[in-house]
């Protein structure tokens, strides 16, 4: 405890931390809206000069496997918001219950995309196989930023993965708990920043009209 002025300010260094903690989350979700941002004007610009090739080559994508993996994300953000909350209440077997949900999901979106890549890579569309070099220029291109884009999306989620398991090996341990909880908060915007991206890529790429 603190005193101040002649009051008693319960926990207030951990109210600091929690605040700085946050703080450097939304600076760093910043950055990497700037990066994914950059990422989108790119996509944008090259889709305008090759909308065919673009158009022809949406075609060889996947509008189901790609639909289940935004449903299995929008359902892991509820997950880890109702992991936040019942943490706020005090409610440390569901939290952790909550956030393995979110996990579960993670890996299911992961193996979704490896068996969708796979499917690219055994046709011979990923960039630097002797199939990929002889399209077009704007196929290649449009095959080009959806490995770059949905392959830099999915270290994301791994790391956010990581980041949700540290929340639940923390909160196991009682570090993380009603009172102090700002990990799990923080984790929650990271995840949240990993679905709203792939919102984003998803009609981008899926459904190019």
């Amino acid at each position: 405890m603190e005193h101040l002025s002649g009051f008693v300010l319960p926990n207030s260094g951990h109210n600091r931390d929690d605040e700085a903690s946050k703080m450097g989350m939304w600076l760093f979700l910043f950055t990497e809206l700037l990066l994914f941002g950059g990422l989108f004007i790119v996509y944008m610009v090259y889709r305008m000069l090759n909308h065919e090739a673009f158009l022809l080559s949406s075609f060889e994508l996947n509008v189901t496997l790609g639909t289940i993996n935004t449903v299995v994300l929008l359902v892991s953000s509820m997950t880890i918001a109702m992991a936040i909350t019942a943490i706020q209440k005090g409610d440390k077997k569901t939290s952790v219950r909550l956030l393995l949900t979110t996990l579960g999901l993670s890996l299911v979106f992961l193996v979704i995309k490896y068996f969708e890549w796979s499917a690219k890579i055994h046709h011979g569309l990923f960039p630097g196989m002797d199939f990929y070099n002889n399209l077009p220029k704007g196929e290649a291109l449009f095959f080009f930023l959806y490995f770059i884009m949905t392959g830099l999306h999915a270290l994301h989620i791994i790391i956010g993965a990581v980041l949700i398991g540290v929340v639940v090996h923390r909160t196991r341990q009682n570090k993380v708990n009603q009172e102090k909880y700002a990990l799990t908060e923080n984790a929650g915007l990271y995840w949240h920043l990993v679905d709203l991206i792939w919102i984003y890529l998803f009609p981008l790429f899926y459904l190019i009209h």
